[in-house]
């Protein structure tokens, strides 16, 4: 083997960072470092396999493609090899010494978030390689792309510390080996035994036949054994060539019938597609026969993935796409709405054409039916849960309900079907569980109603203790009560359900009989001197003052028109740099309530100024609105309880 002289290079910060939480930190689940290393070499197979396609000749003396995995007890190392792509030194560089994506920072995010390192992290942020560092204070890469000459093999290496060496060598194969020179206190990682254990555990159902050496004393858990001959590592060449025992299943398990899969068997596909320790919530395997034949396995997780909470809207992930088996994209995002972004799982299509490409994936129909059946299965699943397994479907609402929340703006089409599922407080609950839904709603309506009422807040409290609430509770009609910061968008676009309108206690007109309404407009009568002066004093600081039909123990609070944007939202989409316009708030008030009393018979014309701006202020903060001065209102406060 020729090789040049080896440049040193020192990593970016952010990979330099993770490296050192890996070799400092990470602690817990340390044979996931296998598992990872594997993914990736399967990975890389599954990439070749599709380039071949097009370039048959990629396979060119090296048709299979296989993983190895070997150890040698004397040089205390661990050998992972695979016969896929391959990289350049460009891909090196950019692959290992620098950030390809945004996985290294999201992985540092999430690691604060949690206050706490934790190797089962590692593989949801696209940075599984490092764990190799979980257990290794040395790792040698040795890789040459398919298609590529055998001097155009590039040697890869560094201790974790901040620097790597790069070099051109000779490799008289194409594909990648990673080395990992294991630390003093990672013997177990030795044992033959231990390693065919984790693969069978981790990495059973790869695609890709994980070979080991065919070791009799190795298989029985001899730690004496060692694997001989361990190719592209450097060790001794008067070892014999071993011969090679396939470790896993190899098959892809979606492909299998489904009476001759365990729950065990989902479980553990689910744990190695996700990189999740935590079991899949629900899964679902279909095969579709017909005019277009398809296999779809999906599964909904139980806990929300790092990457879906640190990545939000823009952090799109999808299912893995394989055509007739061969891989064809790791996250094909046509294949489920966003909305549903959190689901895992594999769709295997038999009739799609082998060179499909990203822009072929955006403008085909067979895919939009595809999508279609993934949707509807998927909502199968949470709705079987919703039925079945009520504890699993608080769980999963808690996870992922706003995120749900999303498919009644994005999926018209089962926009119903969403709703169904969606649970909600009351002012009939206890506290804050959310577990009415709709149907419950308007199957306990007071006879004569005929909307669903609903109030928003920034807040269960701030939603529980609205003061439009009171006409409502006085009459004992029930509320559901929205405090998720998605709920007043949703809600624009969900004006109905079973038939009845969702209507907001803070906007339009309430429903009154004819006595009420009489009763209203006397107030409003007597009242006029009142809400003129009131009118005066806050002047264009409000677009109208009126006599409120919502209150019974509340001086005061705000009224919006029907399309009008709730405060607490306007003022989040303002934080977040939204231009939205400025509303004048319709203000009412309660004639009856001892503050509107003193304001009445109030002769000193700053100390009313004073009480106005309460009435308004004190609404405003219960609607969930910023007060525009709240020096001011400290100020004013403070002078009206001194007098």
């Amino acid at each position: 083997m020729t090789a040049t002289a080896a440049e040193t290079r020192r990593f970016e910060a952010e990979v330099a960072q993770v490296l050192h939480l890996v070799t400092h930190s990470l602690y817990s689940h340390k044979e996931i470092f296998l598992r990872e290393l594997i993914s990736n070499a399967s990975d890389a197979c599954d990439k070749l396999r599709f380039e071949s396609i097009a370039s048959p000749d990629l396979l060119a003396g090296q048709p299979e493609l296989h993983i190895d995995v070997s150890r040698d007890r004397d040089a205390r190392t661990i050998t992972i090899r695979d016969t896929g792509i391959g990289m350049s030194r460009d891909e090196v560089v950019a692959n290992i010494g620098s950030i390809a994506s945004s996985g290294t920072r999201r992985f540092l995010e999430a690691l604060g978030a949690e206050q706490k390192a934790d190797a089962r992290l590692i593989g949801q942020f696209g940075v599984g390689f490092y764990s190799a560092f979980v257990v290794a204070d040395r790792v040698t890469v040795l890789t040459r792309r398919a298609g590529a000459a055998p001097g155009e093999g590039v040697k890869w290496e560094s201790d974790g510390r901040g620097e790597y060496t790069l070099e051109a060598v000779e490799l008289p194969e194409r594909g990648t080996t990673v080395v990992l020179h294991l630390k003093a206190d990672e013997d177990e990682f030795l044992d033959g035994w231990k390693l065919r254990a984790l693969i069978t555990k981790y990495s059973d159902h790869v695609a890709f036949p994980i070979r080991m050496p065919k070791d009799a004393a190795s298989d029985a858990g001899d730690d004496d054994a060692d694997d001989a001959g361990e190719a592209g590592t450097g060790a001794d060449a008067a070892k014999p060539a071993p011969a090679w025992d396939t470790v896993n299943d190899a098959s892809a398990l979606w492909t299998r019938p489904k009476s001759e899969i365990s729950d065990d068997e989902y479980q553990n596909f689910y744990k190695s597609l996700g990189h999740d320790f935590n079991d899949a919530a629900a899964w679902s395997h279909n095969r579709v026969e017909g005019s277009q034949s398809f296999t779809t396995l999906l599964y909904i997780p139980s806990q929300p993935p790092f990457d879906l909470m640190m990545g939000g809207r823009d952090e799109r992930k999808g299912l893995k796409l394989y055509i007739k088996r061969v891989f064809i994209m790791d996250a094909a995002e046509e294949l489920l709405p966003n909305y549903l972004r959190f689901v895992r799982g594999v769709v295997d299509a038999d009739d799609l054409p082998l060179n499909v490409s990203r822009e072929i994936l955006q403008h085909n129909r067979q895919l939009e039916r595809i999508k279609g059946a993934c949707v509807k299965r998927v909502l199968d699943m949470i709705e079987r849960l919703s039925r079945d397994e009520p504890e699993k479907f608080a769980a999963f609402l808690k996870a992922f309900g706003n995120t749900l929340k999303e498919g009644i703006v994005e999926d018209h089409g089962n926009r119903e079907r969403i709703a169904k599922l969606l649970r909600f407080a009351s002012t009939r609950g206890e506290g804050d569980a959310r577990t009415v839904s709709l149907d419950d709603y308007i199957g306990r309506m007071q006879e004569g109603q005929d909307a669903i009422w609903y109030v928003t807040a920034d807040g269960h409290r701030a939603a529980a203790g609205s003061p439009q609430l009171e006409a409502f509770r006085a009459r004992d009609i029930e509320v559901l009560l929205m405090s998720d910061r998605i709920d007043e968008w949703m809600l624009g676009h969900l004006r109905e359900y079973g038939g009845k309108p969702l209507k907001h206690v803070a906007k339009g007109e309430l429903p009154l009989d004819e006595a009420e309404k009489q009763k209203l407009a006397d107030a409003a009568g007597a009242a006029a001197p009142l809400l003129e002066r009131i009118k005066g004093l806050l002047g264009d600081r409000v677009e109208d003052v009126r006599v409120s039909a919502r209150l019974t123990d509340s001086p005061s609070c705000l009224a919006l028109s029907e399309w009008e944007m709730a405060p607490h939202l306007a003022h989040l989409l303002r934080e977040a740099g939204q231009d939205v316009p400025a509303q004048k708030p319709t203000l009412e008030v309660n004639p009856q309530h001892a503050l509107l009393r003193r304001l009445q018979g109030e002769t000193d014309e700053a100390r009313a100024s004073d009480l106005a701006s309460l009435l308004l202020e004190q609404a405003e903060l219960a609607a969930g609105a910023p007060l525009p001065d709240p020096a001011a209102f400290v100020q004013r406060m403070n002078r009206l309880l001194a007098d």
